[in-house]
């Protein structure tokens, strides 16, 4: 059953179990499917739904705000996100410039269809602005009610510093860092939630099934599934790759009994591990079809046994990545490329 949670250091309660709609709404999936989806996660107690502008440019923002429209939005979290090129990919349509973050809130409302997000979050660190610009940006977006809240989302544990020093100077809150966040994937442990459990932030954690190669869909010597995301060009197959080596799907198929003692899935045990990291709030699933949402919520009061959690370890323990300096989300990012 869906649990309501506390957001970092704030009276927000989300949903435990998000709604995403990366690489679906708007692009992977058709309307129809994506709009079934919704209604399941709806049904099964999701109240908290992620977005960002620069899915599908645009148009996944616009299918959720459809999706969403006939519900109550008092009782709606809506959570989205800025840094990526969108629009015409012109010089100011990419980044946390003032100019950037005030055309992207109001268009991303307006595809959403309401007066305002739960979370603005900023979807990379931008190393081309300087921060005192961006989180003035951010208050005055709060102030003038566009926002309640503002997240971060793959910050380094300094740049989390930074943004609580800033915001607290500035009157506002910073409550939520959106990081991938797995088994297989953890390199926010050693820095980033020691810093944010300092400062009251709390993790929304994407990926819970490493883009869902943890669900044990894909196995050494096997074609991937034509439907799945490791054949997806769009997108899909390129963030996958990491995960994708034989040594690590074979480690996986050993997790297979060790769900089903536990009654679950190896998708569901995937999603109940994340949540068991106290500075975890909330893991984010998507689907493209509304039975994963069914099965995925079931994870979400899982309590995993500590011996189970470390037999868990001992399997995954020489394919486990968590040396930051070997991936590219939590390194600084240059301004991305744009259009002239």
């Amino acid at each position: 059953m869906v649990e309501y949670v506390f957001l970092g250091r704030s009276g927000l309660r989300v949903s435990n179990i998000i709604y995403g709609n990366w690489l679906t709404h708007g692009s992977q999936v058709e309307e129809s499917a994506a709009l079934a989806c919704v209604r399941a996660a709806l049904e099964s107690g999701i109240t908290t739904f992620d977005t960002a502008d620069v899915y599908a440019n645009g148009a996944a923002e616009t299918v959720l705000g459809k999706a969403l429209r006939a519900e109550p939005r008092e009782s709606l979290e809506i959570l989205t996100k800025v840094y990526w090129p969108t629009g015409l990919k012109k010089h100011n349509d990419a980044g946390l410039s003032r100019k950037h973050i005030m055309e992207s809130i109001n268009s991303s409302l307006r595809r959403l269809g309401t007066d305002y997000v739960d979370v603005y979050q900023a979807h990379r660190y931008d190393v081309d602005t300087p921060i005192e610009e961006t989180m003035q940006a951010f208050a005055d977006v709060v102030r003038a009610g566009k926002a309640l809240y503002i997240g971060v989302s793959e910050w380094t544990s300094e740049q989390i510093e930074y943004a609580h020093d800033f915001s607290r100077e500035l009157g506002f809150q910073v409550i939520s860092n959106q990081p991938q966040y797995n088994m297989l994937y953890r390199v926010i442990e050693p820095e980033v939630i020691p810093m944010s459990e300092k400062y009251g932030i709390q993790q929304i954690v994407w990926s819970p099934m490493a883009q869902g190669v943890l669900s044990g869909k894909y196995k050494v010597g096997h074609t991937v599934p034509s439907n799945s995301r490791a054949a997806d060009r769009k997108g899909g197959a390129r963030t996958i790759q990491r995960f994708m080596s034989d040594e690590i799907l074979t480690a996986v198929e050993k997790l297979e009994p060790v769900a089903r003692e536990l009654g679950l899935t190896r998708a569901q045990l995937a999603i109940a591990w994340t949540l068991q990291n106290d500075n975890v709030a909330s893991a984010i699933i998507g689907a493209s079809r509304p039975e994963q949402v069914l099965e995925n919520v079931k994870a979400a009061d899982v309590v995993i046994p500590a011996d189970v959690m470390a037999r868990i370890d001992g399997i995954l323990a020489d394919v486990i990545i968590d040396d930051p300096r070997l991936t590219w989300e939590n390194a600084p990012h240059e301004r991305p490329a744009i259009q002239d």
